[in-house]
């Protein structure tokens, strides 16, 4: 399987994708941190998280894969949602969390 594969079954297998440098416990820079924390404000607890880091094709293709030059790079029920800025600016207007209320990953 190549990475576009790849980058395409995570998203579509997983209601909750989040592509990161490093894993939520352990972020390897300040907005993968921020978009993990994000996350769990809204009372995401299920999420699959790709560590950029150990796979320099997955860490390309997925730039391609959505047209997004930075990453983290969040997906919800295989659509891109956007990188640590625009979660921000999502979760601060209520945004994002209609978004996973949508659905089906949080509650109410």
């Amino acid at each position: 399987m190549d990475a576009k594969d790849f980058i395409h079954q995570t998203v579509t297998d997983n209601p909750v994708v989040l592509f990161m440098k490093g894993t939520a416990s352990m972020p390897q820079c300040g907005f993968s941190s921020k978009a993990v924390q994000i996350l769990k404000a809204n009372g995401v607890t299920q999420v699959a998280i790709v560590n950029v880091l150990e796979d320099d094709s997955v860490r390309q293709a997925v730039k391609e894969y959505s047209n997004w030059p930075t990453i983290p790079q969040l997906y919800v029920k295989g659509e891109f949602v956007g990188g640590s800025d625009i979660m921000g600016e999502m979760h601060e207007s209520g945004e994002l969390k209609q978004v996973l209320v949508d659905a089906g990953v949080v509650g109410a």
